[in-house]
């Protein structure tokens, strides 16, 4: 005869506990907070963009009440060849910088992904040496100088085209992928290539997507570099555009020469400015959120 003992219900970890009205209150009071912390700086830079030269006057600066929009500060920028040059180089080198960076990094970290592969040991261990030994901005410079690539475009390119963070977390997301399933793909024919383009790459869409992401937000925002080897003005991206005239105040061409009848104050032109800088990574970020979780902490993690 056997006797049936009961079980105690387990107990739900805390974070799977539904939480009390007060819990609930603090969550989106922290929330709220937090919006209101992100949003807030967005919208004053956005409205002092739209605004005119007497409400920026009577704010004594940042706008925060509006009065009237007008688009005057924006119809300089681009009327102005600089900045519009800028928005086309800055535009040029995120695409093309991404597609190179992406590809190489894709290529390098399904190498190194296989075991037994050409050099794999000698090669894995120089991408985990970069994490902690860098060449350098004197070596880098003599480099990019010494291969005559002062003032190109690949300057702004090729010395920052590979990070090792992110051949590391595509590393780690390959080696997550099942071997049978690349077997299997070897057994009816199918070459390296093939599967990394046919296989590999399709269950790979998430982490590949973040990847990218970082490379096109890294080269948006890159002004260092155009600052060290662009010495034409004419080559700027808009972030080197930013930090001359926004962050170090020199005179906007745009804001003073040409310009009459009511022109906009240049703290609209400066705010201008950074909304179309910000702009690109408000439209990118929404796009590639989904995938943050699955891509980086997946392939942070596992492998």
């Amino acid at each position: 005869m056997t006797t049936l003992t009961s079980r105690k219900p387990s107990r739900l970890a805390p974070w799977e506990e539904r939480p009390s009205p007060i819990g609930q209150l603090g969550k989106g009071t922290l929330l709220t907070l937090i919006l209101v912390a992100v949003l807030g700086p967005l919208y004053t830079i956005v409205l002092t963009s739209l605004s005119s030269s007497a409400t920026v006057t009577r704010a004594g600066g940042l706008v925060l009440v509006p009065d009237g929009i007008t688009f005057e500060a924006y119809r300089q920028i681009f009327s102005d060849t600089v900045v519009s040059r800028a928005v086309l180089v800055s535009t040029g080198v995120t695409v093309v910088g991404t597609l190179i960076s992406a590809g190489v990094s894709i290529l390098g970290a399904y190498s190194l992904s296989r075991p037994g592969s050409f050099l794999h040991r000698p090669l894995l261990f120089s991408v985990l040496l970069m994490f902690v030994f860098f060449p350098g901005i004197i070596p880098v410079y003599l480099m990019v100088s010494g291969l005559g690539l002062k003032d190109s475009y690949w300057s702004l390119i090729l010395p920052t085209a590979v990070s090792a963070f992110n051949v590391v977390v595509l590393r780690s997301f390959f080696m997550n992928i099942p071997q049978e399933i690349l077997d299997s793909a070897r057994i009816d024919g199918a070459g390296e290539f093939r599967i990394l383009f046919r296989i590999v790459l399709p269950m790979s869409k998430a982490v590949t997507a973040v990847v990218a992401m970082f490379y096109a937000v890294g080269y948006w925002n890159a002004w260092f570099n155009a600052m060290l080897y662009m010495d034409d003005t004419r080559k700027w991206p808009l972030a080197l555009i930013l930090r001359q005239y926004v962050v170090d105040s020199n005179p906007l061409p745009a804001a003073t020469a040409g310009v009459t009848g009511d022109a906009p104050p240049t703290l609209a032109i400066k705010m201008a400015i950074v909304v179309i800088a910000v702009i690109p990574a408000l439209i990118m970020y929404p796009l590639v959120q989904r995938h943050f979780t699955k891509g980086v902490i997946v392939g942070a993690i596992k492998g």
